[in-house]
Order: C-alpha cells, then sequence, then structure tokens
C-alpha cells in the first residue's frame, strides 16, 4: 500500500431492508396512492361521471359535445303497503290421506329402514326405534290423524 491509496470501503453490515429504509417506505405509500386512486375511480365509475369525462376528453380539438347525465331509474317499485300489511295467502287444506295409502306409505317407509346400514351403533339404535314406531302405527286397528 502507498500513501496516496485508501484503504478498500468496509463491506456493508445489517440487513438490506434497514439500508433501504426510504426506498421501502416509497414503495409502501405509492402502492396505498395507487390503490386510493383505484378505489376511488371504481366508485366514480359506478355512478356514470368517468363516462361523461372521457366523452368530454375525447373531443378536446373539436366543439366541446355535452353529454348529459343518464337518468336514475329505480327498477323496485316502492309500494309502503306490502311493508306494512304482510300479505297473507290462505293454506288450501289438502283432503285426508285415506288410512290404507296412509299403512303402505308406513310398510314401504319400514322396507326402506330395513334396507339402511348402519354406519355406527347411535345410528343403530335410531334406526331400530324409528323401526319400532313405524311397527307400532301397522299393528294399530286405527292411525292417529295428525
Amino acid at each position: 500500500m502507498t500513501m496516496g491509496e485508501s484503504p478498500p470501503p468496509a463491506p456493508p453490515t445489517g440487513l438490506l431492508m434497514k439500508r433501504c429504509k426510504f426506498i421501502w417506505r416509497l414503495l409502501l405509500l405509492s402502492n396505498l396512492a395507487l390503490g386510493a386512486f383505484l378505489f376511488a375511480s371504481a366508485k366514480r365509475r359506478d355512478s356514470g361521471e368517468i363516462t361523461r369525462r372521457t366523452a368530454q376528453k375525447s373531443h378536446k380539438g373539436k366543439a366541446s359535445v355535452e353529454v348529459p347525465p343518464e337518468p336514475v331509474t329505480s327498477s323496485i317499485d316502492l309500494n309502503y303497503d306490502d311493508c306494512i300489511l304482510p300479505v297473507t295467502t290462505p293454506e288450501q287444506m289438502q283432503a285426508p290421506i285415506p288410512e290404507e295409502l296412509q299403512r303402505e306409505i308406513f310398510q314401504w317407509m319400514l322396507e326402506e329402514k330395513r334396507k339402511q346400514k348402519p354406519k355406527n351403533p347411535v345410528e343403530k339404535k335410531q334406526i331400530d326405534e324409528e323401526k319400532a314406531i313405524l311397527k307400532q302405527f301397522l299393528r294399530a286397528k286405527s292411525i292417529p290423524k295428525f
């Protein structure tokens, strides 16, 4: 080493993130600003302001063309009577199912319960209870009306 030469610079110490703190902050702020801009422009586009602005910008060299605002139409017909008084339709009473048909249905249900394969003892117990109830209905002289 001669007198005119300086020693080589020391290698940087510390994390890259700490060394470039200013750049990280700048990137973060620019991303936030871009997100806010996109969010705000999406709201304006929904309200129809962007379409009017773009129409005016495209005719800068020509005479200004005024674009009328789009009329706001509501697809909902506000009828406040429906809100106050609920619309009720009378329930239609169905004809009672004959007892013979009920017995056939209970017999079919019992056959279906017999076909089921239980996965665990709890399920087997529940199926057995349901089959017992169906058998009681089938053995009874008359089926109760619900």
